[in-house]
């Protein structure tokens, strides 16, 4: 029986220690486009043991947790250094979002986070959250780092639930020390917004998801696209929709970028979530498109239906029934990973190639927009399978 201070201290010690050093293994069966693994590489039961206990005996002593960390998810990623790193958002008991960054050797387990939380600089005007990084290496030099800052809407003071989103950017060499640049000025409220890697036509290209209110998208059409001559103070003067939604699809509520696409020689590789309605609320899936290489907001392929969807364990936490990613990592040797998160809990890995990727958003069909046409796209696969039986048969 465990009994003195110490000794408790130790074996939770033990016990986290455990968790960090868990391997993940890949899950089987699958679609033949990713593997998903078995377990989350990040929750909030991975934060530092320093970041939640006080280990002073005289001040704590039952040993509980003073700051209690809810969930660790919504994570940006970059390579850094020969690691697969990632900038989780990480939610307190309290509700608070921040930044925190975690690394690991392979990319799908032996996460750790870094002795610290990233201290990110106010804008102006504070916000009251700060969550979802976007993760872009641009070509001017700079990492920037584009998330959403979540302010009580002043027009109604009396609507405790009442909040605003814009854009804010911030930009480091080192993922440590980080530079607060103005949030991205718009007429509309955004969510969603990312960098694109590249200078278009001279200038700074964000992909956009203009909205009408903090959490309906209202008018706005889907995921746009806008350049910006000055990143110091960015502004979308001029925005238009490259990826729409539509009735009865798995974005008709809404739809939004998801990290920075990945640059290969047949095009821009895409990552995106939509938002349907059920009997039981929102659902949220994740999809992929490509745009063509000289032109990224020109989308060359778009498969129909979803990419990804929680399963199992996935479906339950938080907010239930949503998958969302932003943040990927492509290796030098095509080997992708993909970072989502379930519910608003946990991160999660899967990992595929670009050669299956692109094979993926190049040959399967793409969405006809009713059942008839739906019904003609199986048939159509069902009669190829069979001519391809019987020349099998008569070789």
């Amino acid at each position: 029986m465990i009994c003195t201070f110490d000794e408790k201290v130790k074996a939770l010690k033990i016990l986290h220690e455990q968790l960090l050093c868990r391997k993940n293994q890949p899950v089987k069966g699958g679609n033949g486009i990713y593997e998903k693994y078995e377990y989350p590489v990040l929750t909030g039961e991975h934060t530092p043991l320093e970041w939640r206990y006080d280990f002073n005996e005289k001040d704590n002593p039952y040993l509980e947790q003073r700051i209690m960390m809810n969930a660790a998810f919504n994570a940006g990623a970059i390579k850094w250094n020969g690691k697969y790193v990632v900038i989780a958002r990480v939610e307190g008991a309290d509700r608070k979002s921040f930044f925190a960054v975690a690394e690991s050797p392979n990319g799908v387990d032996h996460f750790r986070f870094w002795k610290e939380p990233v201290t990110m600089p106010d804008d102006s005007v504070p916000a009251t959250n700060v969550y979802d990084m976007r993760l872009t290496r641009h070509e001017d030099g700079w990492i920037y780092g584009i998330f959403c800052a979540e302010r009580h809407d002043p027009a109604h003071p009396e609507d405790l639930s009442a909040a605003t989103a814009t854009a804010a950017i911030a930009r480091t060499h080192d993922l440590v020390h980080w530079d607060r640049l103005p949030d991205l000025k718009s007429k509309n409220q955004q969510r969603n917004v990312v960098l694109h890697p590249e200078f278009v036509q001279g200038k700074y290209a964000f992909y956009t998801r203009p909205q009408d209110g903090f959490i309906d998208a209202g008018s706005g059409g889907g995921i746009g696209w806008a350049l910006v001559d000055d990143i110091e103070h960015a502004e979308v003067k001029d925005e238009k929709i490259i990826n729409f939604r539509h009735y009865h699809t798995i974005m008709e509520v809404k739809n939004g970028e998801g990290p920075a696409p990945i640059k290969t020689p047949r095009g821009w590789l895409h990552l995106a979530h939509g938002v349907r309605g059920t009997a039981s609320g929102l659902r949220y899936v994740l999809y992929m498109y490509m745009t063509a290489l000289e032109d990224p907001t020109r989308v060359i392929a778009q498969p129909g239906g979803y990419f990804l969807v929680p399963q199992g364990g996935e479906y339950i936490g938080d907010v239930m029934n949503v998958v969302f990613s932003n943040g990927w990592i492509a290796d030098e040797d095509g080997k992708v990973f993909i970072y989502y998160a379930s519910c608003d809990t946990r991160l999660h890995v899967a990992t595929s190639t670009i050669d299956k990727l692109v094979d993926y958003c190049m040959n399967t069909p793409q969405d006809g927009f009713s059942t008839t046409h739906s019904v003609e796209t199986v048939k159509r696969l069902i009669a190829k399978n069979r001519e391809n039986a019987k020349h099998n048969l008569n070789r």
